[in-house]
């Protein structure tokens, strides 16, 4: 919840920088998934939830446009 609220404080930029950078970070994770083991398997997870936030909050502000 208390990552949410810093979501929504972001700036349009910042949101783009956030998913750009999330979407980054789950791609190394499923390839070192793949080809060894993950020190963090949760990150996968983490990082899939963050996106989904991100794409949530970019929605409701377009439609509020």
């Amino acid at each position: 919840m208390n990552q949410a609220k810093e979501l929504r404080d972001m700036s349009d930029e910042q949101l783009d920088l956030t998913a750009k950078e999330a979407v980054d970070k789950l791609f190394r994770a499923r390839v070192q998934s793949q080809t060894e083991r993950l020190d963090a398997p949760s990150e996968l997870k983490r990082q899939r939830r963050l996106i989904a936030r991100v794409k949530t909050i970019q929605t409701q502000r377009q439609k509020t446009k």
